[in-house]
């Protein structure tokens, strides 16, 4: 899958990727609990999942609410950000994600 990896995805893990994001090291196409995860940041717990346009449908949206309640369960935080926003506001999602990750570990 990763040779098949999405512009989105790519962009992503340009932003992820060695530690670039203030030193967060992350994995890419991570399995856990059955799924392959996007994106995942093993120290914070912290799962990053890019949506395109065949996540619009009520199928797909049903099937994405019911992954994000069993990452959940297994004590993840899921954060999903559509290919097009990761594409057009790189930056933006970035910030997002750096916040995230410094208020979830602040404490510890």
């Amino acid at each position: 899958m990763r040779k098949d990896a999405t512009d989105a995805e790519r962009k992503m893990w340009g932003i992820l990727r060695s530690r670039t994001l203030a030193g967060w090291k992350w994995r890419r196409q991570y399995p856990v609990g059955g799924f392959i995860l996007d994106f995942y940041c093993v120290k914070a717990g912290v799962v990053v999942e890019l949506d395109g346009g065949q996540h619009g449908g009520e199928r797909q949206r049903e099937y994405d609410r019911e992954r994000t309640r069993r990452l959940e369960e297994l004590g993840m935080e899921v954060m999903r950000f559509w290919d097009h926003d990761v594409l057009r506001q790189p930056d933006v999602v970035a910030e997002t994600i750096y916040r995230r990750l410094e208020e979830k570990c602040a404490g510890k």
